[in-house]
């Protein structure tokens, strides 16, 4: 076996996983810069984007620049009642498409696309025509904000949780009716169990996405500021290094939720083995 024939072999052997390995220092890299300027002591140059000194004041502080608190409590609220309203209604529309047949299913499975593929700009003036046209153009804010973004997570929360019960075993149900379960006890002892982590998963996709939302928040918020409409206005003077201390504890509380529903999930596989 030639030198040559060993690296190419050992090229073959570890390509995938060398490329793989590359796309996730690509995704991770933003991540870590805003985890790493978090800490930045700003204070001391006009150049906010580079790191100068190390310091726990961003963190000690992190509503300290005017107008941020407000922002924040405002993103988290509407994010967080989009979410328990988008994943109710999505949920039970995902179980409708699935596990029921009517006029207009075919229709319906595709129509769902829509507000996925349709682009936020066209969206979002859309809907502020329509809140104008019904008289609602002085009365923009919470409400508006909170009715776009349940229509478009909705979308999201539907896909998502059709993934999880097109995939769902169905002899297992049927194990449990043969077992003399009725329909509502293998529905919450084994359907449910089963459908839970695609319903966890689509409610944390749309608390992200409400959260993060700027361009369709910004056309029906009115005088309502959220933190993406706070951080975009702030970029005009320079970002505090505040900023990067909610971002990163929002991807913090992010993985923290994945990683306890992985092991919820690999839980229930084993009792369900067992």
């Amino acid at each position: 076996m030639t030198p040559l024939f060993r690296v190419r072999r050992w090229i073959g052997d570890h390509l995938i996983l060398g490329l793989g390995l590359l796309v996730l220092v690509y995704t991770f890299i933003p991540i870590a810069v805003v985890v790493l300027m978090s800490f930045n002591d700003s204070s001391k140059s006009k150049n906010v984007y580079k790191f100068q000194d190390f310091t726990f004041q961003n963190w000690l502080h992190p509503f300290k620049p005017g107008g941020m608190q407000e922002s924040v409590i405002l993103s988290i609220e509407i994010a967080l009642a989009a979410t328990l309203v988008a994943t109710i209604l999505g949920t039970l529309a995902a179980f409708a498409l699935v596990r029921h047949r009517f006029a207009g299913r075919k229709a319906a499975n595709l129509i769902i696309f829509l507000p996925m593929a349709s682009p936020e700009i066209v969206m979002g003036s859309s809907l502020l025509a329509l809140f104008v046209s019904r008289g609602f153009g002085g009365q923009l804010g919470f409400w508006t904000i909170l009715i776009a973004h349940i229509m478009f997570c909705l979308s999201f929360v539907i896909v998502t949780v059709k993934a999880r019960l097109t995939g769902l075993d169905d002899n297992l149900e049927q194990a449990a009716m043969d077992l003399y379960a009725n329909e509502a006890q293998t529905f919450w002892r084994v359907t449910f169990p089963l459908v839970l982590p695609g319903i966890i998963a689509a409610a944390l996709l749309s608390f992200s996405l409400s959260f993060d939302d700027f361009i369709i928040t910004n056309l029906n918020s009115g005088q309502r500021v959220t933190f993406p409409m706070f951080v975009y206005g702030a970029n005009q003077r320079g970002v505090p290094m505040q900023v990067n201390v909610i971002g990163t504890l929002m991807f913090v509380i992010a993985i923290s939720i994945v990683l306890s529903g992985e092991v919820f999930r690999r839980r229930q596989e084993k009792a369900i083995a067992s």
